[in-house]
């Protein structure tokens, strides 16, 4: 991961929804209207974004990274724990007085019981009263697309309809090859 930012980079991570955009507009038009060449102020709006979600995917590495080390850390614990357990339970020590800490106790094992049943009969079952009946969203979803389909159930549902519009948005496409020391210095001509 890069440890400096473009301008442009830094500017879009302090982007927040209720700033004002006017400045970021501003920069952006500064950017296109410099005399820097098309091509490099292209380059330049195109790896500031790619460099932040470059970020973004380093981030979304380390977090999943970070969950496995925690699970593991975490199974390690518990072993450690009963194993310490078992160690003083053996030389008849149910109890230790620390200075640091309070002491150390063996808690008492436990069994855990889970039942899985297995249904061999349902209709019996069903018979004695044990059923649900719930109404199918996803074939209510699909049939009121029909407007014969919908004229029967239309009296029984109530559609709300919530309409998002959703901006226009730039998206960066990438060349095959990682970008260049050429690359590089265009960049730091537009900046």
């Amino acid at each position: 991961m890069r440890t400096t930012n473009y301008r442009l980079q830094s500017e879009i991570e302090y982007l927040k929804p209720t700033s004002q955009k006017d400045w970021f507009k501003k920069y952006i038009v500064d950017v296109l209207e410099s005399n820097k060449p098309y091509y490099a102020k292209a380059d330049y709006i195109g790896l500031s974004i790619q460099e932040l979600q470059n970020k973004i995917d380093y981030i979304s590495s380390d977090i999943k990274e970070l969950q496995e080390l925690k699970k593991r850390l975490s199974e390690a614990k518990n072993i450690a724990l009963e194993v310490i357990a078992s160690v003083l339970k053996e030389y008849g020590i149910d109890k230790i007085e620390g200075v640091a800490i309070s002491s150390l106790t063996i808690t008492p094992s436990k069994i855990k019981v889970k039942e899985d049943i297995e249904i061999i009969d349902s209709n019996a079952l069903m018979s004695l009263g044990y059923t649900k009946v719930t109404v199918d969203e996803e074939a209510i979803k699909k049939d009121i697309s029909n407007p014969q389909r919908l004229a029967k159930i239309k009296e029984f549902i109530k559609i709300d309809k919530t309409t998002q519009k959703i901006p226009a948005k730039i998206k960066v496409n990438a060349k095959r090859n990682s970008f260049s020391n050429t690359t590089q210095e265009l960049l730091k001509q537009a900046s």
